[in-house]
């Protein structure tokens, strides 16, 4: 819990997503600069 899943940039800022919870990332469901919407998934663990 809380280790770092991924750096998010919004407005020249990197911020790092903290895993919700213990597991494993089963599907990245984003690429490298793709613009993403607000509440949007960006992975599946299990």
């Amino acid at each position: 819990t809380g280790q770092g899943l991924l750096i998010l940039e919004a407005m020249k800022m990197e911020n790092e997503i903290p895993a919700p919870k213990d597991g494993v990332v089963k599907k990245i469901l984003i690429k490298e600069g793709q613009t993403v919407d607000t509440g949007q998934p960006l992975i599946e663990l299990q």
